[in-house]
């Protein structure tokens, strides 16, 4: 099925979807922030540019939006009805991305957080920073 949108459309559309800073993202950061923890945005010396670094914990946390990064028995991830081949491609080659980035940070070291945009809302953020201090202060 063809787009439902023309060329240029589509691409204001598509340049309006943020990479940085994004809601999720602040929430999180607040957070840590509140609760004394210290941190680098966007590392740019790691492999996949976490989104926050805590480099103390040798630890690193990514935020990763549940359509973008294909969430698994999510609400949130619907594959869309136009130009569904070329979406799960692209959603697939994005998990791939992920997973690689994980597996080579941890084997540098690193522990490798993940938070998902859904598990920040306003029902399941309370727990989902709690485990996270938990796992920062793991050994």
């Amino acid at each position: 099925m063809a787009d439902v949108h023309d060329k240029k459309t589509r691409s204001f559309n598509m340049s309006r979807i943020k990479g940085k800073n994004t809601k999720p993202e602040i929430l999180v950061r607040q957070f840590l922030y509140k609760n004394g923890f210290r941190y680098r945005l966007n590392y740019k010396k790691l492999q996949g540019r976490p989104d926050i670094v805590l480099p103390k914990y040798k630890t690193v946390i990514f935020i990763n939006g549940c359509f973008w990064h294909g969430h698994e028995n999510c609400k949130d991830f619907v594959v869309p009805k136009t130009r569904t081949d070329w979406w799960i491609d692209k959603i697939n080659q994005t998990k791939n991305r992920d997973l690689s980035t994980s597996t080579e940070l941890e084997s540098l070291g690193w522990k490798v957080y993940v938070i998902w945009e859904c598990e920040l809302k306003s029902d399941k953020r309370e727990q989902v920073f709690k485990d996270l201090i938990v796992f920062l202060k793991e050994k």
